[in-house]
């Protein structure tokens, strides 16, 4: 097992990694729109889907794979309502089209809109 870690991305708020790569897998932590370099969390959905997708993208680059090499999502959305302006973000990020689960939770860490968690090939 490779623990992934970058400053590329939010270093983790509790005792977990970014991601883990194991036998060719890449397994990311869920994602959550804080820019790594600020530590801020931009306003709307669709700029923290956008800032999501990076932060994903970012470890993945450190595993040595990307985002087309995702062939499996998992999404947290804190409100249903922004499902179909979440969609537009994540189909620019994710053009593979990977299998996905998304659902909307109670709440997120920092009162964040989604989250994103990946797994990917290398």
């Amino acid at each position: 097992m490779n623990v992934i870690e970058t400053k590329k991305a939010p270093g983790a708020i509790g005792p977990y990694s970014q991601g883990f790569e194991i036998h060719g897998v890449v397994y990311t932590s869920g994602q959550i729109p804080v820019n790594p370099e600020s530590g801020k969390i931009p306003e709307g959905i669709a700029a923290q889907a956008e800032q999501s997708c990076k932060n994903v993208g970012a470890i993945l680059e450190e595993a040595g794979t990307g985002l087309d090499k995702v062939f499996k999502t998992t999404c947290f959305l804190a409100d249903m309502e922004d499902f179909a302006e979440f969609n537009k973000i994540y189909a620019e990020y994710f053009v593979s089209k990977p299998a996905r689960s998304c659902v909307a939770v109670k709440s997120l860490p920092k009162g964040v809109l989604c989250e994103i968690e990946a797994i990917a090939v290398k």
